[in-house]
Protein backbone atom coordinates (compact mmCIF):
# COMPACT_ATOMS: atom_id res chain seq x y z
CA UNK A 1 0.00 0.00 0.00
CA UNK A 2 1.64 3.38 -0.86
CA UNK A 3 2.06 5.61 1.63
CA UNK A 4 -0.04 8.86 1.53
CA UNK A 5 2.24 11.95 0.80
CA UNK A 6 -0.30 14.66 2.90
CA UNK A 7 0.98 14.52 6.65
CA UNK A 8 -0.95 15.88 9.48
CA UNK A 9 1.39 16.77 12.75
CA UNK A 10 -1.48 16.67 15.42
CA UNK A 11 -2.05 16.94 19.19
CA UNK A 12 -5.55 16.84 20.46
CA UNK A 13 -7.30 18.82 21.84
CA UNK A 14 -5.74 21.46 19.61
CA UNK A 15 -6.27 24.10 17.06
CA UNK A 16 -4.80 21.72 14.72
CA UNK A 17 -7.97 19.78 15.10
CA UNK A 18 -8.98 22.43 12.48
CA UNK A 19 -6.87 21.20 9.87
CA UNK A 20 -7.88 17.81 10.26
CA UNK A 21 -11.27 19.02 9.30
CA UNK A 22 -10.24 20.35 6.29
CA UNK A 23 -8.52 17.30 5.39
CA UNK A 24 -11.41 15.30 5.89
CA UNK A 25 -13.20 18.07 3.45
CA UNK A 26 -11.03 17.38 0.73
CA UNK A 27 -11.45 14.21 0.88
CA UNK A 28 -7.28 12.54 0.39
CA UNK A 29 -5.71 10.23 2.25
CA UNK A 30 -3.84 11.73 4.74
CA UNK A 31 -1.38 10.39 7.47
CA UNK A 32 -1.21 11.88 11.32
CA UNK A 33 1.83 12.22 13.37
CA UNK A 34 0.68 12.58 16.90
CA UNK A 35 2.40 14.76 19.30
CA UNK A 36 2.18 14.87 22.97
CA UNK A 37 2.45 18.65 24.00
CA UNK A 38 2.66 17.90 27.60
CA UNK A 39 5.62 15.50 26.89
CA UNK A 40 6.82 18.58 25.03
CA UNK A 41 7.12 16.61 21.54
CA UNK A 42 6.52 20.24 19.82
CA UNK A 43 9.84 21.34 21.41
CA UNK A 44 11.66 18.72 20.33
CA UNK A 45 14.54 19.12 17.43
CA UNK A 46 12.84 17.05 14.91
CA UNK A 47 9.93 18.81 15.33
CA UNK A 48 11.71 21.92 15.48
CA UNK A 49 12.90 21.36 12.43
CA UNK A 50 9.31 21.23 10.73
CA UNK A 51 7.90 24.04 12.66
CA UNK A 52 10.32 26.33 14.39
CA UNK A 53 7.61 28.00 16.12
CA UNK A 54 7.26 25.14 18.47
CA UNK A 55 3.33 24.47 17.94
CA UNK A 56 0.75 22.43 15.63
CA UNK A 57 -0.79 22.11 13.08
CA UNK A 58 2.16 21.34 10.43
CA UNK A 59 1.38 19.83 6.88
CA UNK A 60 3.49 18.03 4.74
CA UNK A 61 2.39 18.03 1.05
CA UNK A 62 5.27 16.01 -0.34
CA UNK A 63 8.53 17.80 0.53
CA UNK A 64 6.31 21.05 0.84
CA UNK A 65 5.33 22.34 4.70
CA UNK A 66 3.24 24.53 5.45
CA UNK A 67 2.02 25.76 8.70
CA UNK A 68 0.00 27.86 10.37
CA UNK A 69 -3.97 27.17 10.44
CA UNK A 70 -5.57 29.25 7.66
CA UNK A 71 -1.98 28.72 5.70
CA UNK A 72 -3.20 25.42 5.47
CA UNK A 73 -6.71 25.30 4.82
CA UNK A 74 -6.19 28.05 1.77
CA UNK A 75 -3.37 25.48 0.72
CA UNK A 76 -5.22 22.30 0.64
CA UNK A 77 -8.41 24.33 -1.14
CA UNK A 78 -6.02 25.39 -4.08
CA UNK A 79 -3.92 22.25 -4.13
CA UNK A 80 -7.11 19.72 -4.31
CA UNK A 81 -9.50 21.91 -5.73
CA UNK A 82 -12.12 19.56 -7.16
CA UNK A 83 -13.48 19.34 -3.54
CA UNK A 84 -14.66 23.32 -4.66
CA UNK A 85 -13.67 24.84 -1.70
CA UNK A 86 -12.51 27.73 -2.73
CA UNK A 87 -13.16 29.95 -5.67
CA UNK A 88 -10.67 30.34 -8.01
CA UNK A 89 -8.59 32.60 -8.90
CA UNK A 90 -10.47 35.47 -11.23
CA UNK A 91 -13.88 34.70 -9.37
CA UNK A 92 -15.41 37.74 -7.77
CA UNK A 93 -15.83 35.37 -5.05
CA UNK A 94 -11.96 35.02 -4.33
CA UNK A 95 -11.78 38.95 -2.48
CA UNK A 96 -14.39 37.88 0.07
CA UNK A 97 -13.07 34.43 0.70
CA UNK A 98 -9.71 35.51 1.54
CA UNK A 99 -10.65 38.05 3.37
CA UNK A 100 -12.61 35.84 5.65
CA UNK A 101 -10.49 33.05 5.66
CA UNK A 102 -8.02 35.08 7.68
CA UNK A 103 -10.28 37.48 9.36
CA UNK A 104 -10.32 34.52 12.12
CA UNK A 105 -6.29 34.72 12.96
CA UNK A 106 -6.12 38.06 12.40
CA UNK A 107 -9.73 39.37 13.80
CA UNK A 108 -11.76 36.83 15.43
CA UNK A 109 -9.32 34.92 17.76
CA UNK A 110 -6.97 37.79 19.69
CA UNK A 111 -10.30 39.76 19.60
CA UNK A 112 -11.90 36.22 21.57
CA UNK A 113 -8.61 35.94 23.90
CA UNK A 114 -8.82 39.82 24.95
CA UNK A 115 -12.08 39.54 25.98
CA UNK A 116 -11.22 35.92 27.80
CA UNK A 117 -7.85 37.50 29.48
CA UNK A 118 -9.86 41.14 30.61
CA UNK A 119 -8.10 43.03 28.76
CA UNK A 120 -8.91 46.71 28.20
CA UNK A 121 -9.22 47.49 24.51
CA UNK A 122 -6.40 48.96 22.87
CA UNK A 123 -6.33 51.72 20.49
CA UNK A 124 -7.77 51.08 17.28
CA UNK A 125 -4.79 52.43 15.38
CA UNK A 126 -2.43 50.20 17.47
CA UNK A 127 -4.37 46.86 16.80
CA UNK A 128 -5.38 45.36 13.96
CA UNK A 129 -8.39 43.66 15.14
CA UNK A 130 -10.19 46.62 16.15
CA UNK A 131 -12.09 45.80 18.94
CA UNK A 132 -14.29 42.47 20.36
CA UNK A 133 -18.00 44.28 20.01
CA UNK A 134 -16.96 45.37 16.63
CA UNK A 135 -15.27 41.63 15.44
CA UNK A 136 -18.81 40.37 16.47
CA UNK A 137 -21.08 42.51 15.06
CA UNK A 138 -19.00 42.07 11.87
CA UNK A 139 -19.48 38.12 12.00
CA UNK A 140 -22.99 38.86 12.97
CA UNK A 141 -24.34 40.76 9.90
CA UNK A 142 -21.62 38.32 7.76
CA UNK A 143 -23.75 35.16 8.76
CA UNK A 144 -27.80 36.70 8.81
CA UNK A 145 -29.65 35.33 5.87
CA UNK A 146 -26.97 33.14 4.40
CA UNK A 147 -26.19 29.67 4.78
CA UNK A 148 -22.08 29.95 4.71
CA UNK A 149 -19.82 33.26 4.28
CA UNK A 150 -19.76 32.84 0.68
CA UNK A 151 -23.89 32.51 0.05
CA UNK A 152 -24.73 28.66 -0.87
CA UNK A 153 -20.98 27.76 -1.29
CA UNK A 154 -18.93 26.16 2.02
CA UNK A 155 -15.78 26.71 1.34
CA UNK A 156 -12.23 26.72 3.63
CA UNK A 157 -13.41 30.18 5.49
CA UNK A 158 -16.01 28.11 6.89
CA UNK A 159 -13.56 25.95 8.33
CA UNK A 160 -11.49 28.83 9.80
CA UNK A 161 -14.45 31.24 11.01
CA UNK A 162 -16.51 28.05 11.63
CA UNK A 163 -14.16 26.74 13.81
CA UNK A 164 -13.52 29.99 15.94
CA UNK A 165 -17.44 30.33 16.35
CA UNK A 166 -18.31 26.73 17.42
CA UNK A 167 -14.90 26.98 20.12
CA UNK A 168 -15.87 30.32 21.10
CA UNK A 169 -19.54 29.28 22.05
CA UNK A 170 -18.22 26.29 24.13
CA UNK A 171 -15.72 28.32 26.18
CA UNK A 172 -18.30 31.52 26.09
CA UNK A 173 -15.80 33.53 24.70
CA UNK A 174 -18.30 34.44 22.07
CA UNK A 175 -22.18 35.42 23.09
CA UNK A 176 -24.67 32.57 21.97
CA UNK A 177 -26.20 34.22 19.16
CA UNK A 178 -29.04 32.79 16.85
CA UNK A 179 -26.86 33.49 13.85
CA UNK A 180 -23.78 32.04 15.29
CA UNK A 181 -25.57 29.18 16.55
CA UNK A 182 -27.48 28.29 13.70
CA UNK A 183 -24.04 28.66 11.71
CA UNK A 184 -22.77 26.17 14.00
CA UNK A 185 -25.66 23.86 14.11
CA UNK A 186 -25.18 23.58 10.44
CA UNK A 187 -21.65 23.04 10.17
CA UNK A 188 -22.18 19.88 12.65
CA UNK A 189 -24.04 18.08 9.76
CA UNK A 190 -21.38 18.13 7.83
CA UNK A 191 -20.01 14.38 7.51
CA UNK A 192 -16.54 15.48 7.56
CA UNK A 193 -16.83 17.37 10.59
CA UNK A 194 -18.35 14.69 12.05
CA UNK A 195 -15.37 12.67 10.86
CA UNK A 196 -12.93 14.72 12.59
CA UNK A 197 -14.64 15.10 16.03
CA UNK A 198 -14.99 10.98 15.88
CA UNK A 199 -11.50 10.85 14.92
CA UNK A 200 -10.35 12.97 17.33
CA UNK A 201 -12.49 11.65 20.38
CA UNK A 202 -10.99 8.35 19.65
CA UNK A 203 -7.41 10.26 20.66
CA UNK A 204 -8.73 11.04 23.56
CA UNK A 205 -7.35 9.79 27.26
CA UNK A 206 -9.68 7.25 28.52
CA UNK A 207 -8.80 8.23 32.29
CA UNK A 208 -10.96 11.40 32.05
CA UNK A 209 -7.21 13.37 32.67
Amino acid sequence: MSKSKLTLYHACPSRSSIARWMLEEIGEPYEVELLDLKEGDQRKPSYLAINSMGKVPALKDGDIVITEVAAICCYLADAYPTAKLAPPIGDARRGPYLKWLFFGPSCVEPAMIDKTLGRLDAPRSTVGWGDYETVVDVLKHALADTPYLLGEQFSAADVVIGADIRWGMKFKMLPELPEFVAYAERLGERPALQRQIAKDAALAPKDGH
